[in-house]
């Protein structure tokens, strides 16, 4: 019967000994370390509630604040009601396009009388990022596009107007789906 006081003493011994270990090993212990998702430059936005509903109406996009996205962006303004567009549909569209680094237009078919730009979808006519961006969007819609270099004019750029791996921002009115 002396052995159970004995045991459940070193038992409270070695118990006290644990919780009295060396109170920085806990601490370094308890602090996690940095990771790279929470030390990288988070991706820069723009603000899509600043962007005009008004489909009659050139939209003006705001400055990007922060780095590129890495991926394609693709945020529906107004969500269209008409047919979907789709691979092999042709489609008619106005659009404005931005530089990301600089925030300045380069190009808006708004400004060359509000004549739609007319493609076939996902033939390869236009960027690859409109292809991609555009797909799945209504007739009657207005979408915000976030190129990354690689779906747009890559490292060679589109000189004179836009430079060598740029971030491209787009508005697009899908107006019509043939």
């Amino acid at each position: 019967m002396t052995r159970l006081p004995t045991l459940l003493a070193c038992l409270f011994l070695a118990l006290f000994a644990a919780a009295c270990g060396d109170d920085d090993d806990q601490e370094t212990a308890a602090t996690p370390e940095p990771t790279a998702e929470a030390t990288a430059e988070p991706a820069g936005e723009i603000d899509p509630s600043a962007i005009s509903k008004d489909l009659s109406e050139k939209p003006a996009v705001d400055k990007p604040e922060g780095a590129p996205p890495a991926e394609l962006v693709t945020e529906d303004i107004v969500k269209g009601k008409g047919k979907t567009a789709k691979a092999g549909d042709t489609i008619s569209a106005q659009y404005v396009g931005n530089a990301w680094s600089t925030g300045e237009q380069f190009d808006a078919s708004w400004d060359r009388g509000a004549e739609p730009i007319e493609f076939p979808l996902g033939a390869g006519a236009v960027i690859p990022g409109w292809d991609e961006g555009i797909a799945g969007m209504k007739e009657g819609g207005r979408r915000l596009l976030v190129i990354p270099p690689e779906l747009g004019y890559g490292p060679d750029g589109f000189p004179p107007v836009i430079g060598p791996n740029e971030t491209l921002v787009f508005v697009v009115d899908l107006e019509k789906v043939k």
